[in-house]
This record gives C-alpha cells, sequence and structure tokens, in this order.
C-alpha cells in the first residue's frame, strides 16, 4: 500500500502518524489531494479527513458550515467517498458515544454545541452525504488510517 497525504497537514501534528507508516512499512508521499488528507494509491475513490477532535468537528460543522458541506459535495460530484476520522479519545468509540460527550464549552457559553445536538448534526450530515465518522485515540491514527484505507 503507498498512501498520498495531502501537502497541507503539518509535519509535527502528522509525526506519530508518519513512525506508524514507517513501523508498518507503508509507503507513503505528500502531495496535494483535492479534498481530504490521506488517500491509498489502490483506492483514489475512498479518502480521509482527519480531524484533531470533536471541538475542531464542531467549529467544521457550525462556523464553517457552507465549506465542510461543499467538501463533501465536491467529494460526491467527483465519485469520492470522503470518511472523516475523529482524534478524540479513547472513550469515543463511534458516533453513538456523542451523545454522551461533554462540550467544554458549554460552561462557558449555554449557546454552544451539546453533545447530543453534534450526534444529530454528524448523523444527518452521513446520511445526507454518504460519509460516515470514525473515531480512534490520536496514538492509534496512524493504525487506523492504514485500516481504513486497506478495507
Amino acid at each position: 500500500m503507498t498512501i498520498q497525504i495531502d501537502s497541507r497537514e503539518k509535519p509535527k501534528a502528522i509525526k506519530g502518524i508518519i513512525e506508524e507508516f514507517d513501523n508498518q512499512g507503508v509507503n507513503h508521499f505528500v502531495s496535494k489531494l483535492p479534498c481530504g488528507d490521506y488517500m491509498s494509491l489502490d483506492n483514489a475513490r475512498f479518502v480521509i479527513d482527519r480531524k484533531h477532535d470533536l471541538l475542531e468537528v464542531c467549529n467544521n460543522v457550525c462556523q464553517d458550515h457552507k465549506r465542510f458541506i461543499s467538501e463533501l459535495k465536491r467529494a460526491n460530484e467527483c465519485g469520492i467517498k470522503l470518511v472523516f476520522l475523529i482524534e478524540h479519545s479513547s472513550y469515543i468509540k463511534n458516533l453513538n458515544d456523542v451523545l454522551m460527550w461533554k462540550n467544554p464549552r458549554l460552561k462557558e457559553s449555554p449557546l454552544a454545541v451539546s453533545g447530543e445536538r453534534l450526534y444529530k448534526i454528524l448523523s444527518t450530515i452521513e446520511k445526507n452525504y454518504n460519509t460516515k465518522f470514525y473515531f480512534c485515540d490520536k496514538s492509534n491514527t496512524g493504525k487506523k488510517i492504514i485500516e481504513l484505507l486497506g478495507k
């Protein structure tokens, strides 16, 4: 397997991912992708977009909603299945676990997105835009990328 990494990924942020690729003997190179962050050359129609945590996802689907949906639409128009890998923590394993997530911003603002509201937003996006949200602990991101791209 050879994985293409989007050139906009910050080297410091993906150091552990690169180490995992190297440890597993996975070839990789950096080049701009039209959407997402990781793609296997074996299947250019399946791309992973990595997200740092649920706070980043909240920002993407609320404040940057139009841009976020535009990227999904563009991927669909090109025949690409764009999925999201969210590096939150070991206690968020799937979309249902988002229901119980406590947004730390709720302490500062009662208008911040709750776990229940985020779950509803992400569920609707999955249904309407042929995507999927996957979750992992940051220490397992490289393994999860290899696993998803290898399917």
